[in-house]
């Protein structure tokens, strides 16, 4: 009997420590959610703030490169970067060189919260597949597959945010002569929806997704690379406690946009060229003034890098690479960094590889 009585309050026991377990998984369940949203939210606005800051930085040389790329090449009226800017400067005051700064924010802040945030969960799903493979649980990912998980970024990114970039590239190379003005981000889409239908809003998309594999995935490869490369080699004495300085983060970050934009350039420009197409009230820096214009009518991406060469030769390809360069390598750095120092504030995980 006492036996009994022993078994029926151990199985008692039993239950209550179980119904306690239970009780504080619950708990932790209710809990995970909210702290997973938490720190979505923290990650995704230090990637917005990152690309406003970052693009804000280098908003001149930013319009000036889009004003290269797409000017009509018998009625030049921008001929490299310090006369560019000088001229606008000259024809459009202070103002000018900010000409759609605050569409490109409204459009690369989402971009680059949600290309940042992409890279990250993109990185943790391969790096757990590698790991799966290989069945090494300490493996870390090799530079080709930063390379593929910066592409999955920067696709998701691209395609999320692509009719913003497409109208802020029009905003962008209207002057004050332009026979019609775009007001804002806004009613440029919805001036394109009704006079070009929603399609239009994805014009150069393709040339976009084929050119943001090379560049946004080599900026996140190589970045991310350097700075394991010096972690674990510590050359000249640039690493304290495992930590690099920001002075060194904006060098890894000006590598990397070098070699991204250096590779993907061309795509850019054919990109902008097919967001001029149908523009009927397209601004006279687009059209010119003189009487033999570019065809600015393309069937897709493959005839307009074909019409571009045959009317302005292989070079035009590279229209606005100088201002780019100038303004690629602060940008890409400064993103970088600002990144990874508003998730040091917010108290977010940085480490990718870890």
């Amino acid at each position: 009997m006492a036996s009994e009585d022993v078994k029926t309050s151990e199985s008692a026991v039993s239950t209550i420590v179980n119904l306690a377990e239970e009780a504080k998984l619950a708990r932790e369940g209710v809990k995970a959610p909210s702290y997973a949203i938490l720190s979505i939210c923290k990650s995704l606005a230090a990637g917005g703030v990152a690309g406003g800051v970052s693009r804000t930085a280098v908003a001149p040389l930013e319009r000036l490169k889009i004003l290269l790329q797409v000017q009509n090449p018998h009625s030049i009226k921008y001929n490299g970067t310090i006369q560019g800017l000088k001229y606008i400067w000259r024809t459009e005051g202070f103002r000018g060189l900010f000409k759609g700064n605050g569409t490109n924010c409204a459009r690369i802040v989402p971009n680059s919260a949600v290309k940042f945030f992409s890279y990250e969960q993109a990185s943790k799903g391969i790096l757990y597949l590698y790991q799966r493979q290989t069945g090494n649980e300490d493996a870390q990912l090799t530079p080709l597959l930063r390379l593929g998980a910066g592409a999955c970024a920067g696709i998701i990114a691209m395609s999320a945010t692509y009719p913003m970039d497409m109208v802020r590239g029009r905003i962008t190379v209207q002057t004050e002569s332009s026979p019609y003005q775009y007001r804002g981000m806004f009613h440029a889409l919805s001036t394109v929806l009704r006079e070009e239908g929603p399609r239009a809003l994805y014009k150069g998309w393709l040339p976009s997704v084929i050119g943001v594999i090379p560049y946004v995935g080599l900026n996140f490869s190589v970045y991310e690379s350097l700075k394991d490369w010096l972690i674990k080699s510590r050359p000249f004495g640039l690493v304290e406690d495992s930590e690099l300085s920001v002075t060194t983060r904006l060098a890894c970050g000006a590598a990397a946009g070098t070699v991204g934009q250096t590779v993907a350039y061309p795509l850019d420009v054919i990109r902008r060229r097919m967001q001029m197409v149908g523009w009927k009230d397209a601004a006279s820096v687009v059209s010119g003034d003189g009487r033999n214009k570019a065809s600015l009518e393309y069937t897709g991406m493959i005839d307009a890098f074909r019409k571009t060469v045959r009317h302005e030769g292989f070079g035009a390809l590279y229209k606005g690479l100088v201002p780019n360069s100038v303004k690629v390598v602060p940008s890409i750095a400064i993103a970088f960094v600002s990144y990874e120092v508003v998730k040091d504030i917010l108290g977010v995980e940085i480490r990718i590889s870890d």
